[in-house]
């Protein structure tokens, strides 16, 4: 307990660099730097009036000092080391317990779609890896509907998973699309890469029947990090690959 109290009395003096080095000592060191609590002071020394504000963050401060702090360094990446050639993404829906989709993607064809999104702000461009549904198919409001997605090397077979059996739950009928998101799992040489999610989207149409969705096109993207090809394939190869 008395380590515990020392370590609680010397945390509050670190900058950010220092208490993220501390979440990867031990767990006790993870569970105490985690406390947000300090990243809420953190951010009120870098942004003392954002603090002020009568309602808090819908993220925790750690994610919010961790996300602008990350802006406020970014540098030109090297060129990764993996290439879209490389990869094989393995798509699987589901409407209930019953397949709706099942789909090998070569990484070109994902490459080959990606695009950016005209719809947000300039400055800060979404890209997205998309491909078309052919067929198409159809689900309602009322279905579970849920996705999995496993990406696959081809140089030495090793697998990695981005989505696994998570739901549509997000809707948004103004753009046409159903989100769905995993936290992704990160290689143990990464400690510090984490907090990112995996998105996948379903483009659809309304047909007239009422709640029916027509599905068309699958969208796959890593907003929270990734916003280039290069990005995309830095994120890819630093995954939990086995």
């Amino acid at each position: 307990m008395a380590d515990e109290e020392v370590l609680k009395a010397v945390f509050p003096f670190l900058d950010g660099k220092d208490l993220a080095s501390c979440m990867v000592v031990s767990k006790q060191w993870r569970d105490i730097a985690r406390d947000d609590y300090l990243w809420k002071c953190l951010c009120a020394r870098r942004w003392p009036s954002f603090c002020k504000r009568p309602n808090p963050p819908t993220v925790t401060y750690y994610k919010l000092y961790q996300t602008f702090n990350k802006r406020q360094h970014r540098r030109t990446l090297l060129p990764p080391r993996l290439s879209f050639d490389d990869l094989e993404f393995f798509i699987d829906i589901w409407s209930e317990d019953k397949l709706i989709f099942s789909e090998v993607v070569a990484g070109t064809v994902l490459q080959n779609g990606m695009m950016a999104d005209l719809s947000c702000d300039l400055e800060v461009r979404e890209y997205k890896m998309t491909i078309p549904v052919e067929p198409r198919f159809t689900v309602t409001w009322s279905q579970n509907v849920s996705v999995s997605v496993l990406v696959v090397r081809k140089d030495s077979n090793r697998v990695a998973c981005i989505i696994n059996k998570s739901r549509f739950e997000y809707i948004d009928r103004t753009t046409g699309r159903a989100h769905a998101f995993e936290y992704l799992d990160f290689s143990p040489d990464h400690p510090f890469t984490s907090g990112i999610r995996g998105w996948i989207s379903l483009r659809f149409v309304e047909d007239g029947d009422e709640g029916v969705l027509t599905v068309f096109g699958i969208e796959m993207d890593f907003c929270d990090v990734a916003n280039s090809k290069e990005e995309v394939l830095w994120l890819l190869d630093m995954l939990d690959w086995k």
